[in-house]
């Protein structure tokens, strides 16, 4: 049986890394804390198939190093509302070899979220001991982690008994460090190297070698022909969307993690495929899986992947549906019900198992993610990381490619904590990608690896560098953890625009290929009955190796302040005094600052919390009470800030600056802001589209 996928990524040429780099949120293209330019294990939590450059380390909390977690910092994001309203983030990324209606290339985007209830500090894993609930912590915490190696684990072998599995992923759940990353769950890994590769897929002339356990499983794939290891992820899932099984991260759902499968946002590719995208995203149809029928620690999940093979193994072909979450406070029908009429969100509520073998009377309330969106890539050129033609683009302005993210909304009110990912999928049209299948496996006729072609009709012919093992090429990058917060009663119905940096420290040689500092989205408009959420973060410990990291400041750190300034083209910002838009705004995350104060917690990156000390500000942490002084080039200053989410009180303008960043090396890190009321905010919209269709 030939099960039909979207083959997300073809036919690339030889020796070419064709990279994908997320820059907002920051991606890590598998980065940590790395001193160096290029990453130190590119297997770390994902298989990104970029160039080891590239990339962001994960963010510091203060002016120094993270030694542990605590001491990192996560962006904290304000999610949607019940009452509809939404909370955007810019994503951006850059591709190499163009996409979007160019006539050169074959490609779609893929954007991903996976979350979990992000609890309190006493939930991240602090010990390698083997108590249960220690395990368990470092087995399903999703984090980045401190050390750069890849988490243990132990493949099945053939003939593999019940006895020998449970021992197996004993050791395997023991073996799993707190001090590494995690994204997918061990779990999912080992089904995914127990589970048969799916061989109806097109493979050209590859040769996929059997695993140990005697077959070809979803461990390999024309772009991971050897099975090697990336994280906890599975290559086969990687590789090819929409995926045909569930990519639930345990055997049975988890209350206290609410640990989400990924989470479909965007594919963005052909719109004429658009219709089938959406009815085999999982977001809103169930999937189906193999499940036998054994006893309670031995393996559940079977190696078939089709229903009759499933059958013939003697499992059960088991129907599997997505969640965002389970409100578990909610125990009947009538009142999930209830909770589906008055939720105003595009999430979906229903009362249904989560899995189909669940007993009579198991039904739950489940929330759904939204339909995925799916529209034309934005339009890029080919061997060339910048900006592109954004289709929806709501801006004159040029931009790397970009996608408006509505961030989910969680009715259970949990904080949640969560990584995106995006994968970049090239191909040429040499055959059908969509309707090629096994049967035309080893077919020199449809491609062939290095064909030679008698171009001269002489026989003395040409070499075509064309490789076989690059057919299914999918290029990928990761955010770091983020968390989502629920919103508070003072953001009720307003759309909450999230305002951040991106890039790095180093001019744009060596920050290539991430970018210079920038403000994201550096030109916003916006209603006074909208909110924008100022925050940034950076790391304190990318030098380059010391062999170039262009910049003001202490060496290897990134800085960031708002400072509001006349002219863009003009280097002097105004003092707190003279600044006057800070009187239009107040502060809902601290609503005890006045607007001085918020002008001086972002003008100093949080070093002063306020002007002098408040119910939220600490004397000796004011700028009146503080005995170290902020260094004139914020050396001293967190590298990260939470900042504020910021309601307007009437019409302004704002043309702001970050002072540290913007020498020649790497200058011009400035933005605008206007806020007009509804009206004033639709014509200059109207205006901006008609001036980036002109």
């Amino acid at each position: 049986m030939l099960l039909r996928a979207v083959l997300i990524a073809t036919v690339l040429l030889h020796l070419c890394n064709g990279d994908c780099y997320m820059q907002n949120p920051r991606g890590s293209n598998n980065r940590l804390d790395e001193e160096t330019a290029d990453r130190n294990n590119a297997a770390r939590l994902f298989d990104s198939q970029n160039n080891d450059r590239g990339g962001y380390n994960t963010g510091d909390l203060w002016s120094t190093a993270a030694e542990e977690a605590q001491q990192q910092y996560s962006m904290k994001y304000y999610g949607g509302g019940g009452d509809g309203a939404k909370s955007k983030l810019t994503v951006e990324w850059t591709n190499q070899h163009g996409c979007g209606g160019n006539g050169k290339v074959d490609c779609n985007v893929v954007i991903q979220y996976m979350c979990m209830n992000n609890g309190t500090e006493d939930d991240y894993p602090t010990s390698n001991n083997n108590q249960d609930e220690n395990v368990y912590k470092r087995v399903f915490y999703m984090r980045d982690g401190v050390n750069k190696n890849t988490q243990n684990y132990d493949a099945p072998v053939a003939g593999e008994t019940d006895e020998e599995y449970i021992a197996r992923m004993e050791e395997n759940y023991q073996t799993q460090k707190r001090g590494r990353g995690i994204h997918e769950t061990v779990w999912w890994y080992d089904a995914c190297r127990y589970r048969e590769a799916n061989g109806g897929l097109f493979t050209a002339d590859q040769e996929l070698a059997e695993d140990a356990i005697g077959y070809v499983t979803a461990s390999r794939t024309r772009q991971n022909s050897d099975g090697g290891q990336s994280g906890l992820e599975c290559p086969e899932e990687r590789d090819y969307f929409p995926y045909w099984v569930p990519t639930l991260q345990s055997e049975s759902w988890d209350d206290a993690s609410q640990r989400t499968p990924w989470i479909d946002a965007a594919w963005l590719g052909n719109e004429e495929k658009c219709d089938w995208i959406k009815e085999n995203s999982f977001n809103n149809n169930a999937k189906y899986r193999c499940v036998l029928s054994t006893s309670d620690d031995a393996r559940k999940y079977g190696r078939s992947i089709t229903e009759t093979d499933c059958a013939t193994e003697g499992g059960n072909w088991v129907k599997f549906n997505s969640f965002l979450e389970v409100l578990t406070d909610i125990t009947s029908k009538e009142d999930c019900e209830s909770a589906a009429t008055s939720d105003g969100s595009s999430n979906s509520i229903v009362w249904d198992k989560l899995r189909s073998d669940d007993s009579d009377g198991s039904e739950v309330c489940i929330v759904q993610a939204p339909v995925l969106t799916c529209q034309q890539a934005p339009w890029t050129r080919v061997n060339h990381l910048g900006n592109s033609y954004n289709y929806d683009q709501s801006s004159k302005y040029p931009n790397a490619s970009r996608f408006e993210f509505d961030l989910p909304y969680f009715p259970s009110g949990e904080a949640k904590r969560c990584a995106l990912r995006i994968r970049y999928n090239i191909s040429t049209t040499d055959y059908d990608g969509w309707n090629t299948y096994s049967d035309a496996n080893n077919n020199a006729d449809i491609i062939e690896n290095d064909p030679e072609i008698d171009l001269f009709g002489d026989g003395s012919g040409v070499e075509i560098a064309l490789n076989t093992a690059q057919v299914g090429r999918t290029f990928q990058d990761r955010s770091h953890i983020f968390q989502i917060l629920p919103r508070t009663d003072e953001m009720a119905g307003k759309t909450i625009y999230n305002l951040n940096v991106r890039g790095k420290r180093g001019n744009i040689v060596q920050t290539f290929p991430a970018t210079e500092y920038d403000f994201i989205p550096d030109k916003l408009t916006v209603t006074v009955d909208d909110l924008v959420h100022v925050q940034w973060t950076g790391s304190n410990t990318h030098t380059n190796n010391n062999e170039g990291n262009a910049g003001e400041g202490t060496d290897g750190t990134d800085r960031h302040n708002m400072v509001q300034m006349n002219e863009l083209s003009e280097s002097y910002p105004f003092t707190i005094s003279e600044a006057d838009f800070w009187d239009s705004v107040e502060s809902l995350t601290d609503p005890s600052a006045s607007s001085v104060d918020i002008a001086i917690g972002l003008a100093s990156s949080g070093y002063y919390c306020a002007s002098t000390g408040t119910d939220s500000c600490p004397a000796d942490e004011s700028l009146e009470g503080r005995e170290e002084k902020m260094d004139n080039k914020m050396n001293n200053a967190p590298a990260s800030y939470f900042g504020h989410v910021l309601k307007f009180k009437k019409s302004a303008s704002m043309n702001y600056v970050c002072t540290r960043n913007n020498s020649f090396s790497n200058r011009s890190q400035k933005g605008s802001i206007w806020v007009t009321d509804s009206t004033m905010a639709q014509v200059r919209k109207r205006e901006e589209n008609k001036m980036s269709k002109a």
